[in-house]
């Protein structure tokens, strides 16, 4: 009788260790639909399996017990989505289209998803230089004056993402998402 007792109550007291999260997705996307989904996240320097789920009729759920937060990437087989998505205690919301990806409905999501729609802003700026480029020289423009223009925005930009990962990293240092963005960066 006291085996029993003594078991339940460590199943009882790891259970009430581990947070709970929940990830609800959508997509309207139809390759994505009858496929399988997957959250993996690195540990002992090797890709593993946190979760898995089918997408029926472009919906999707992942739920489950964890112990720590995680930064993990969302997977369709073996084929990243370039998706990632903090495993947290909540209620996580996930929604994929043609236009875009997005992750949300807790604090580090949010701000994750603030910080990479900031990133990539900067880089659609960054792109756009070689269409203002072709623009100014069908407008007639001397090449050497573009390139003085452009090298000065080019720099300028360059500038504010350095700024923005930096910042990011450093306020971020004490929770995954410091040290996951130093590494989505530098690989």
């Amino acid at each position: 009788m006291n085996k029993i007792l003594y078991t339940l109550v460590v199943i009882a007291t790891l259970t009430s260790c581990a947070e709970s999260y929940s990830i609800q997705g959508t997509s309207s996307v139809s390759s994505l639909d009858g496929s399988k989904l997957y959250l993996k996240t690195v540990k002992d320097q090797e890709l593993k399996n946190l979760d898995s789920c089918d997408v029926v009729h472009g919906k999707f759920r992942f739920a489950g017990l964890l112990d720590t937060v995680k930064l993990a990437n969302l997977y369709m087989d073996d084929e990243s989505l370039m998706m990632p998505v903090v495993v947290e205690k909540g209620e996580i919301e996930i929604r994929i289209d043609n236009t875009g990806r997005n992750v949300s409905g807790t604090p580090l999501n949010d701000k994750l998803y603030q910080f990479i729609n900031r990133h990539d802003q900067i880089g659609n700026e960054m792109n756009e230089l070689s269409h203002k480029q072709s623009q100014m020289l069908l407008d007639g423009i001397d090449e050497d004056i573009i390139n003085k223009k452009l090298s000065v925005e080019a720099a300028r930009l360059a500038q504010q993402e350095d700024s923005l990962v930096t910042n990011f990293i450093v306020e971020n240092f004490d929770n995954v998402l410091g040290p996951g963005v130093f590494m989505m960066m530098t690989s």
